[in-house]
């Protein structure tokens, strides 16, 4: 009998841990945990992405509650109508937005709910009829679908501009065709692209011309002011970069070699230096509009280069025209100067030095006739 007794006593007690855990379980899934829950309807307009019962709910990311209950509208076939369990206090409020979230990029999905404005009541999600929240339209759409929905317009914006694209392709073509056939064109220009702008490789190397110093004794010196005009010359010549001319001139590269300006420029101030020095301080290099003058002194540059000939040899030439003008714009006097110098060695240093000796010398004719042609005219 008393072992009877003990049996019932055990049975008892398991059956009264059965049920209490069964009213748990109950507790939890009806009564919302440990707060109380109020119960929505939230209607979408289109597939739910997977969304199923037990799933999350969110408010402004934090979250609230889950999904009791997912149901198919007979009325409207592509509706789906979610019920969902969310914790009492939850500022739901008629414009509460919502939507379908993914949790990570391939996460379970969630409906979030969002925001509302302050100034509306809060809807009730107690007894009586429950309320309901219409989702945003397309909320409920996954990204595979999104991603199938952005091919396709992509896949109609092409079909829809099929032939510009090929006329587009063809005209490609057609360019790179034309690329290929003039390539050594192209490269013939980017060279002379590098040694114009000097960015071709190797160091640059800024040369001058030196001033001539012609020794003119005092009486030999005109009267009156001389206007050195900028010289003129053909764009080939009238250049930074120091020229190289004749059939062998691609023995030897100047191109990173470069005047301090451009030719005339240099020549011009390198011209009235040489006055200067030689004792006559009457020459300006200015403007005819800035500077009342006597005489102008126009000059043309044709040839200030090396010149290098098929056998290798190469001279340093200068070739400068002159013309000494008066106030009507008569011509006074004019000559021709040409100087040369032999270039020892084909090698920038022995070129560029024998160029300055030809120019320097060039200048100092230039000043001696100049100052003999004026004082002659004076006479």
């Amino acid at each position: 009998m008393e072992i009877r007794a003990r049996y019932l006593l055990m049975g008892a007690f398991s059956l009264l841990v059965i049920l209490v855990g069964f009213a748990f379980v109950y507790w939890l899934e009806a009564g919302g945990g440990l707060g109380g829950r109020s119960n929505y309807k939230v209607r979408f307009d289109g597939p739910v992405a997977g969304l199923i019962e037990g799933s999350g709910v969110l408010f402004n990311g934090v979250r609230v509650g889950e999904v009791v209950d997912l149901a198919l509208d007979r009325e409207r076939p592509e509706d789906v109508v979610v019920e969902i369990a969310v914790a009492n206090g939850t500022p739901i409020r008629p414009d509460t937005k919502v939507r379908i979230d993914f949790q990570g990029l391939a996460g379970a999905p969630v409906v979030a709910l969002v925001g509302g404005s302050s100034g509306l009541p809060l809807l009730g999600g107690g007894g009586g009829e429950m309320p309901v929240l219409t989702a945003e339209k397309d909320a409920g759409v996954g990204m595979t679908q999104m991603a199938r929905q952005v091919l396709h317009r992509f896949d109609t914006v092409i079909a829809e501009n099929a032939d510009p694209l090929k006329s587009t392709i063809a005209n490609i073509n057609t360019f790179s065709a034309a690329l290929a056939r003039n390539s050594d064109k192209v490269d013939g220009i980017v060279t002379g692209l590098e040694r114009f702008t000097g960015a071709g490789k190797g160091e640059v190397k800024i040369v001058d011309v030196a001033p001539a110093e012609p020794e003119l004794a005092p009486g030999k010196l005109p009267a009156g002011r001389l206007l050195v005009l900028e010289p003129t010359a053909l764009a080939q010549i009238d250049a930074e970069r120091v020229r190289v001319s004749g059939p062998g001139a691609d023995r030897l590269d100047l191109a990173q070699t470069h005047w301090p300006d451009i030719l005339s420029k240099v020549l011009q101030t390198r011209i009235v230096q040489s006055f200067e020095n030689a004792g006559y301080t009457g020459a300006v290099p200015r403007s005819m509009e800035d500077v009342q003058a006597d005489h102008r002194l126009m000059t043309n540059v044709r040839a200030f280069e090396i010149r290098i000939d098929a056998d290798g040899s190469a001279n340093a030439e200068v070739e400068i025209a002159a013309k000494i003008l008066d106030l009507d714009g008569g011509i006074v006097a004019s000559r021709v100067i040409r100087t040369a110098a032999k270039v020892a060695d084909l090698n920038r240093e022995a070129a560029v030095g024998a160029l300055e000796k030809a120019g320097q010398e060039a200048l100092g004719q230039l000043v001696v006739w100049t100052c003999e042609a004026l004082r002659a005219n004076a006479q």
